[in-house]
């Protein structure tokens, strides 16, 4: 089970005890809060997080249950929030810090409660999550894990077109596009491409009836 899912379980866990039939913005925020504590403290920066002090019980574990729940519209676009935040970060994959750097913008709920107790602007909490994913295991190890395979993330327009299996002048029309995103490096004519990017430009085939 990666961390997201083990967020996402617990805030499923936490609906149901709630008696509700959706996971709020509130249930998911606890549930990351939950994966990232230690012995139920979050630290945050300059700020710390007692999830006692937040009605949960941090050695309460995530229940199986019958009772189906369903994610509200706001969760869901915490989530998607969620994967363009990994995107723009490079990451192979969204991990539980990316989610709660979607929360960011918040200011209703749980998180706006959170804002104004202990002074929290959209700055302070995505840097403090930027330190907290920098201190993190998971993302410490899937970085070693592409450095020992030889994996780079960031590729050469020539890279790219032997990835995607196309000719490079299409990956340079792309690019000028729009539709696929590069950088240039600092100083220099040359570009690089995401490798996590690349999916902006395959769709999927529909077969035709």
């Amino acid at each position: 089970m990666t961390d997201v899912e083990a967020a996402a379980s617990f805030a499923i866990t936490l609906a149901k005890n709630r008696g509700r039939d959706e996971v709020t913005p509130d249930e998911l925020l606890l549930g990351c809060l939950k994966v990232v504590s230690q012995f139920g403290v979050v630290e945050l920066g300059a700020v710390i997080l007692d999830l006692e002090q937040l009605g949960i019980d941090w050695l309460q574990h995530s229940e199986n249950s019958k009772n189906k729940v369903a994610y509200s519209q706001a969760a869901v676009a915490l989530f998607d929030q969620a994967a363009r935040i990994a995107s723009a970060d490079g990451s192979g994959k969204t991990r539980v810090e990316h989610l709660l750097a979607a929360f960011a913008r918040e200011s209703s709920g749980l998180m706006g409660d959170l804002k104004r107790t202990h002074g929290i602007t959209s700055a302070s909490w995505r840097a403090a999550i930027a330190r907290l994913q920098r201190e993190s295991p998971q993302a410490a190890g899937e970085t070693k894990e592409h450095r020992a395979a030889g994996v780079r993330d960031y590729l050469s327009p020539e890279e790219t077109a032997d990835a995607l299996g196309i000719h490079v002048q299409t990956v340079r029309a792309y690019v000028r596009s729009g539709k696929l995103p590069a950088l240039r490096l600092a100083g220099e004519r040359a570009i690089r491409i995401r490798r996590t990017d690349l999916e902006a430009v395959l769709e999927p085939l529909v077969p035709q009836s």
